[in-house]
């Protein structure tokens, strides 16, 4: 799968990620954003939330991405990003 379709069913389904999960910004980062996936690459995706979510919920909604993606994804929240490593991905991350 290609960084623009990625993008593309993201947007696509934008609303429900919003209303359904309480989503305030939701972008990718990583390969896909590089451009160097391959045919084993999850997604990763880095999310921040209107208000705090159950454990419940956070799984909910990566469920909900990997069945509309059609691949794993990982689910990062902005909040549980570590200082070093989080800073890279605040500075690739294309929000959607």
């Amino acid at each position: 799968m290609k960084n623009s379709q990625v993008k593309r069913i993201i947007q696509e389904n934008k609303s429900i990620i919003e209303e359904q999960f309480g989503v305030k910004n939701i972008g990718i980062f990583g390969s896909y954003v590089r451009g160097e996936q391959n045919k084993d690459s999850d997604i990763d995706i880095l999310v921040e939330f209107a208000k705090p979510i159950s454990f419940f919920s956070f799984l909910a909604l990566e469920e909900y991405l990997k069945k509309q993606l059609g691949t794993p994804v990982d689910l990062v929240t902005k909040n549980a990003l570590k200082p070093i490593i989080g800073r890279q991905i605040l500075k690739e991350v294309s929000y959607l």
